[in-house]
């Protein structure tokens, strides 16, 4: 599979979290050639490549698939909708921002009410929150109140686009890029390894809890679980001791949560076939599904990658695709070797 065309596609269905229906089609249609693929109550996609042999590792490499975005609350006089959010939404981003409504009979686009700055009063110049915006479809309020209905989600529209060199820019790259990273890597061992068991997690709902990777998790029994998310990569006005380099490889987290003997694992690999990696410490949990599948069952040996990312939870995300095909040959490269 072609990296790009692969993430154009995951990047352009819609899957805000809890209605991940579109992403998860795609994404179906994408996996289904390489193993028994399903979707859990939950939503999230499971494939099935290889059973393990009796007594040998099962590794599970897993992505969330699920987006930040937006729901419908109730719709005001003159058909203007009021929001809520979903996620960890950067608010800071999203005023005169254009989303997709995802109502029953169709997508509609809107836009997020902005007040001019020349009606705003003294003190007003400030970021609203999410539930003082409104979405305007253009809809009149009965229009509205026929095609539209609260809890319906509206997504971000970010088209993926190249920046120069080697970086992309769009939304839902977190995490649809660590979807594309995990797949890719797993059409590379479905031929290699054969006495390894091997099956790939879409997760549902990471950005609300991690319910969709949690409930997956304990359904499949992994002995060995690599989770692929995104970080924070550096910019001017971040502290770079908190964050990662965009184009220096994958991020390969220790943490408490995590099995210290993988993270080592993983480390020494990268030596060894010359991939380019960072390093990210963190003194307590990762913010990822990879805390929840740790704790699955009795325990399950956990190591995190994550690919430096730019303005994350917004429309404009940015990642560079070395990195993410750094973070492809690492998972294939670690796999092929023994497991701890």
């Amino acid at each position: 599979m072609d990296t790009v065309k692969l993430l154009t596609e995951l990047c352009a269905a819609h899957g805000v979290s809890g209605a991940e229906g579109s992403a998860a089609s795609v994404a179906m249609r994408v996996l289904e050639p390489l193993g028994k693929t399903s979707i859990t109550p939950l939503g999230s996609v499971i494939c099935r490549l290889r059973e393990a042999a009796p007594g040998n590792p099962h590794l599970l490499l897993t992505a969330h698939i699920d987006e930040i975005g937006l729901v419908v609350t109730r719709i005001c006089d003159r058909g203007f909708l009021r929001i809520a959010q979903v996620g960890g939404v950067d608010r800071r981003s999203i005023s005169a921002a254009r989303v997709t409504v995802h109502a029953a009979g169709g997508d509609l686009t809107g836009v997020i009410t902005s007040t001019p700055p020349h009606l705003q009063g003294e003190g007003e110049h400030k970021t609203p929150k999410v539930e003082d915006l409104t979405i305007d479809t253009g809809l009149t309020e009965k229009q509205c109140r026929q095609l539209i209905f609260p809890g319906d989600r509206a997504s971000f529209q970010g088209e993926l686009v190249p920046l120069v060199g080697s970086r992309i820019s769009g939304k839902a790259l977190d995490d649809r890029a660590g979807c594309a990273a995990v797949i890719l890597a797993g059409e590379l061992l479905s031929t290699s390894t054969p006495d390894i068991g091997l099956s790939i997690l879409l997760a549902s709902q990471e950005e609300t809890g991690s319910a969709g990777g949690e409930t997956a998790g304990f359904l499949l029994d992994p002995t060995h679980v690599i989770a692929v998310d995104v970080s924070m990569a550096l910019t001017p006005d971040d502290k770079s001791e908190k964050c990662g380099v965009l184009g220096g490889g994958p991020m390969i987290g220790i943490a408490p949560i995590l099995y210290r003997a993988m993270s080592d694992g993983l480390r020494e690999c990268a030596e060894e076939l010359s991939i380019a990696f960072q390093l990210e410490v963190m003194g307590g949990r990762t913010g990822t599904d990879a805390d929840h599948l740790a704790t699955v069952r009795g325990g399950v040996r956990t190591a995190l990658l994550s690919i430096p990312q730019r303005y994350m939870h917004t429309p404009v995300e940015v990642i560079d695709l070395r990195d993410l095909e750094n973070t492809i040959r690492l998972i294939d490269g670690y796999a092929r070797r023994v497991l701890p």
